[in-house]
């Protein structure tokens, strides 16, 4: 059966949180405000939170720099991922993969249908992982990351999740599924 299983221990993920805007700065980055203060409600830790310009080597400079970083389990990033030409993000992220993760871009889109309709087909939403670090790429909208942070990564992340979760596939939390 599916869902949180009170009675197990859980253990809190390091996620770092990137924006890519060329707009967005401390005080306007709602979203990345967002995904923070939601993997915090969580119990989660917060690593790391920048804010970067939609260009290649700006982002994949950031997401190299948290692989590189023992102590980040996991990446989201936020933005930059419609068919503008300044959206890059799947440019800068994806060659950087060694594995994909194409069920959650199918699940996103699944849960963003029922809200925006056929807009979802606008978004480039992917995740994947490089070396041991799990990359999420989210559309830079509130709504899209409440959608896939409430739907998605907050099960995902959460430790008690059964049958599995992918907490699980941490190195250091490889137990915790076994």
């Amino acid at each position: 059966m599916s869902g949180i299983d009170e009675s197990a221990v859980f253990y809190p993920l390091s996620i770092a949180v990137l924006t890519v805007s060329d707009t967005r700065d401390e005080a306007t980055d709602t979203s990345g405000k967002l995904l923070a203060e939601r993997l915090a409600e969580a119990g989660h830790k917060l690593a790391d939170r920048a804010i970067v310009k939609d260009e290649v080597e700006a982002i994949r400079n950031w997401i190299e720099r948290w692989i590189s970083e023992p102590s980040v389990d996991v990446v989201i990033s936020t933005g930059g991922t419609g068919f503008s030409p300044r959206d890059v993000t799947p440019e800068a992220v994806k060659p950087l993969f060694c594995r994909k993760m194409d069920g959650f871009a199918i699940l996103f889109h699944q849960i963003s249908q029922a809200n925006i309709g056929v807009a979802t087909l606008q978004s480039r939403a992917f995740a994947g992982q490089a070396q041991d670090t799990f990359i999420f790429c989210l559309p830079g909208s509130n709504g899209a990351c409440r959608d896939g942070w409430d739907h998605i990564l907050a099960l995902e992340f959460d430790s008690r999740h059964k049958p599995c979760s992918l907490a699980g596939m941490i190195p250091r939390l490889r137990h915790v599924c076994s």
